[in-house]
């Protein structure tokens, strides 16, 4: 997912209002390459990670990072329109900006509204290119940067269950990750009130549940 490497930069800059616009867009170029010079991809993302002392394979403060700048159009990048918007709605104007900012990029700071935003997002912008679809083990690895400070009692079950189930799951999608982030917030660890037979959550859940109420030997499988 993530990457970093050498890159060359492009000139550019211009602005019409207080805020340095020049600054941005020459931040911007710095972790651009020739073969796109309009969006930053995922090498320089971990350029500007490298710059920002951050891991982006463990540290949910990047993937918030660009849940605020706007990084929508296309996953795992950010157009220099989405660039520049989302830096003046900010006040980023160079890296020390950036710096500055990465403190109040906590999940802990989100509302219940924006934090469903930001999760939705966090899938959206990791899946590789037209694929509507995320493998399970990345599907893991994000629920565990995302979710691990959010005291969630289905996380490490649901994890384990992702881990150890067939190719029937091998890929996840949209649907199944918001799914069970909404299940896992109105559902009891031990899933008693669960309905089997309700038919209201994806197939994906259902097995999560048996597989959970099973015998211990079925969860060795």
């Amino acid at each position: 997912m993530w990457g970093s490497g050498k890159k060359k930069s492009k000139s550019g800059g211009g602005g019409k209002s207080s805020f340095d616009s020049a600054s941005c867009t020459a931040l911007f170029n710095k972790y651009t390459t020739e073969d796109d010079p309009f969006a930053i991809s995922m090498e320089g993302i971990g350029d500007l990670c490298d710059d920002l002392d951050l891991d982006p394979t463990v540290d949910v403060r990047v993937l918030v990072l660009f849940f605020k700048l706007g990084a929508t159009a296309k996953p795992g990048e950010i157009s220099q329109g989405e660039w520049n918007r989302g830096c003046e709605a900010l006040s980023l104007e160079g890296i020390e900006g950036f710096k500055k900012l990465i403190p109040s990029l906590d999940t802990g700071f989100m509302d219940h509204d924006e934090f469903r935003k930001f999760y939705k997002f966090v899938f959206q912008f990791s899946r590789e290119g037209t694929n509507k679809t995320i493998e399970k083990d990345m599907v893991v690895a994000l629920l565990q940067m995302v979710l691990c400070d959010r005291n969630n009692a289905h996380l490490n079950s649901f994890c384990e269950f992702l881990n150890k189930s067939g190719e029937e799951n091998e890929r996840i999608s949209l649907d199944a990750w918001q799914s069970f982030l909404a299940f896992s917030l109105e559902t009891s660890e031990g899933c008693e009130e669960y309905d089997m037979d309700g038919g209201a959550w994806p197939v994906l859940i259902d097995e999560y549940v048996s597989w959970k109420r099973g015998p211990a030997d079925t969860k060795k499988k």
